[in-house]
């Protein structure tokens, strides 16, 4: 599957703010928004004005890569988002919410989306006792986030569950740290959602 492999923190700087695709990295001085102003490139500062189509792009590419998704998987959610009842915009975040490599990182398992879909996808997670290896697999309110008995001494589970206090577990997770496991009380209301993304404009883009 396509996956994009460039520098990270090079999207971060593109849109101007933190998009924490680094893990605990993000939240210390070392961070590229903190260490280097502007964006990247040559020349930043000859990028023209921001029309009303460039503004709802560039909230469509933000909330693209804080989920690490590319342009088809994120416009066939939102096409299923826009099929439901209620409020498309809504509906779109909390489908992304759901994906079960978003709720391994929410649970503190994985330092972040790209570290958490590399344990789902090598096989070191169980929902519900039955193992699931993919990425896009909707997690439902009710159902448990385990670590696989074998895979509990990774080195990298253990270290993400060190510094979970710093990014912390939403309220809709209760995560049990003893037994590696999580139970997904709820899907998260719009105002749960603390990260600035103007979900809106990206109907507005897709509904042209």
């Amino acid at each position: 599957m396509a996956r994009y492999c460039g520098s990270v923190c090079r999207l971060c700087r593109r849109e101007g703010e933190k998009l924490f695709l680094k893990g605990d990295r993000c939240y210390t001085n070392k961070c590229a928004i903190e260490r280097r102003e502007g964006q990247p490139g040559q020349h930043t500062k000859a990028r023209g004005k921001f029309s009303e189509y460039k503004i709802q792009l560039r909230e469509k590419q933000k909330i693209k890569r804080i989920y690490g998704l590319l342009e088809k998987q994120f416009r066939g959610m939102f096409k299923i988002a826009d099929n439901m009842k209620g409020v498309t915009g809504t509906n779109l975040l909390r489908i992304l919410e759901s994906r079960l490599d978003n709720m391994v990182y929410r649970s503190g398992f994985a330092g972040s989306r790209a570290q958490a879909r590399q344990l789902v996808t090598h096989g070191h997670l169980l929902v519900n006792g039955k193992p699931v290896d993919i990425c896009s697999y909707r997690v439902k309110p009710g159902d448990v986030i385990s670590i696989k008995e074998k895979s509990k001494e990774l080195t990298k589970i253990a270290e993400s569950l060190n510094g979970v206090e710093v990014r912390k577990v939403p309220e809709w997770i209760e995560l049990n740290k003893g037994e590696l496991q999580a139970v997904i009380r709820d899907l998260p209301a719009r105002d749960q959602l603390t990260h600035p993304m103007k979900e809106q404009l990206v109907v507005e883009l897709y509904s042209k």
